[in-house]
């Protein structure tokens, strides 16, 4: 636990309001009653709930923007170590976060979850894999060699699509990632969430979501290097425009679509991140208005960890049990949330509950200036 440096208020903001966005749209109180905004495209489009791991990867460049600096400074060497222990590190926590608690109720008894079922990607694999892949390309290949990289791997990505998948490169059962994770991952360790063995978090897809990560960081060193000017924030609005122009252009031909990372999507959701960190840039640093920027910068200073307390605390849920047939996760929902706003707002009163929650854990945090660094 360190001390944190000094930073633009505003990219703290921004990385705050993404994990509070994060928890948000993670654990509402009934899956059967979730707002449309607050739930992910079925397949092709985006909705704003597909806007918010792509814009903490995008967050993640931005911090890595500042990071990097000191990582240099410590010789070749140092950097190669400090990235690959991080990355490990953060992959390791995600495997173990998928394996909380570690016990299941099973025919009404607590059993031990077996290893063999065990899912190996996941939000937190992915953002090791990418901030451990993005750092070494930034490393070996500066600046510009990151933003000629990231293209390459956009268009790599969508011709291995077109190559390598069947009948409709894009839908579920022809996308070419689907049978890679199977044989890598294989079928008992990846997510069911489409009710059939497929990892939106797969392996092939992280091709193309490291570059949220190198076009957040190109950001960040933007931002540094120009200052507070308007000129700055002029050319961060221009290049969200255009990302977001190129991404509609492409989405023509290869659709925007969150679960297969698509290359347009990834320029779509880039150009949204510079146009909405422009907007709280401007209020923030040139208009000076800081007022409830606390709420947002709670969870910003302590991100990662935050969002790994809030899975520990909600997974927690799921073995605690008030009643022989219902665990607290449910109990609460139905019990306190439900009855005040009813199926709907119930559920999202208590997604809003913890929000709150853990923005207060984050401001505590802050307050004492205790920052975890994972």
């Amino acid at each position: 636990m360190v001390t944190a440096p000094q930073r633009f208020l505003s990219l703290d903001v921004f990385r705050g309001l993404t994990v509070a966005a994060m928890i948000l749209v993670n654990n509402p109180g009934s899956w059967d009653y979730v707002y449309p905004p607050l739930a992910h495209a079925k397949w092709h489009g985006c909705t704003p709930t597909d806007l918010v791991f792509p814009f903490f990867l995008f967050a993640v460049g931005n911090a890595m923007s500042f990071a990097m600096k000191k990582y240099e400074a410590a010789g070749n060497t140092a950097v190669i170590r400090k990235i690959l222990t991080r990355t490990i590190l953060i992959f390791v926590i995600g495997l173990l976060l998928n394996w909380f608690p570690f016990v299941k109720w099973t025919d009404g008894a607590l059993t031990f979850k077996p290893l063999s079922s065990l899912r190996i990607l996941g939000v937190l694999p992915r953002i090791a894999l990418c901030y451990g892949a993005a750092a070494l390309i930034i490393h070996y290949l500066k600046d510009k060699g990151a933003f000629v990289a990231a293209g390459v791997l956009l268009f790599v990505y969508w011709f291995l699509l077109l190559a390598c998948g069947t009948g409709d490169p894009y839908s579920l059962e022809g996308y070419a990632g689907l049978p890679l994770d199977k044989l890598i991952l294989g079928e008992n360790h990846m997510y069911r969430g489409e009710g059939v063995p497929f990892d939106p978090e797969g392996l092939l897809s992280t091709l193309p979501a490291i570059c949220n990560v190198i076009f957040g960081y190109l950001a960040g060193r933007f931002i540094q290097e120009q200052g507070k000017t308007y000129e700055m924030l002029a050319r961060l609005l221009i290049m969200g425009c255009v990302m977001i122009f190129a991404a509609l252009c492409w989405d023509m031909v290869f659709p925007i679509n969150k679960k297969i990372w698509t290359s347009s999507y990834v320029l779509y959701t880039v150009g949204l991140a510079l146009l909405l960190l422009s907007v709280i840039m401007y209020i923030i640093e040139f208009r000076g208005v800081t007022k409830g920027s606390a709420f947002f910068t709670a969870f910003g200073k302590n991100p990662l960890f935050i969002y790994i307390l809030a899975g520990v605390v909600v997974k927690l849920y799921a073995v605690i049990r008030p009643t022989p047939d219902q665990n607290l996760y449910s109990w609460i929902y139905e019990n306190i949330f439900r009855p005040i706003g009813g199926n709907m707002n119930g559920s999202l009163l208590f997604a809003v509950f913890h929000v709150c929650v853990f923005a207060a854990i984050g401001w505590w945090m802050d307050k004492k200036k205790i920052y975890v660094r994972v």
